[in-house]
C-alpha cells in the first residue's frame, strides 16, 4: 500500500462556517451508533479476520477447511470466527456434524470489495 506523505494543509484563519456546521450537525448520528460503527471497523482491522472473510467471499467453508487454507489451528480459526459472528459479519449453518460459515450479507461483501478496490487503485 502506498502512503501519501504530503504535508496536511491547515487553515490559517479562525472562521467558522456556521451554516455548514449546522447542516452537518443535523446529519450526524448519535454517539452510540458511531461507536458501533467504529467497533465494526475494529473487527475488520485484524489481518487474520480479513483473510477469513476474503476466503468466505468465494465459498462457504467449515473450520477445518479454513484451518487448512490458512495454516492455522482449528482453535485459532474458531476464535476468529466467534469474533466475526458476534459482529454479525459471518453466519453459520449446520449440516450433520459439519458447521459451515459464510458471509452474513451483501453489506459485508460490499465493504470488503470496496476496500479491495481502494487498495488496488
Amino acid at each position: 500500500m502506498t502512503k501519501n506523505t504530503d504535508k496536511i494543509e491547515i487553515c490559517d484563519c479562525n472562521t467558522i462556517h456556521e451554516d455548514i456546521v449546522k447542516e452537518v450537525s443535523a446529519q450526524m448520528k448519535d454517539d452510540e451508533v458511531l461507536m458501533e460503527l467504529s467497533d465494526t471497523f475494529k473487527v475488520f482491522s485484524d489481518y487474520t479476520r480479513i483473510k477469513i472473510l476474503y476466503a468466505l467471499l468465494n465459498h462457504e467453508m467449515c473450520v477445518c477447511d479454513i484451518s487448512a487454507l490458512l495454516g492455522m489451528t482449528k482453535s485459532a480459526v474458531s476464535h476468529q470466527l466467534r469474533v466475526l459472528k458476534q459482529a454479525n459479519l459471518v453466519k453459520n449453518r449446520r449440516d450433520g456434524k459439519v458447521v459451515y460459515y459464510s458471509i452474513a450479507d451483501e453489506h459485508v461483501e460490499t465493504i470488503i470489495s470496496n476496500g479491495m478496490d481502494h487498495v488496488l487503485e
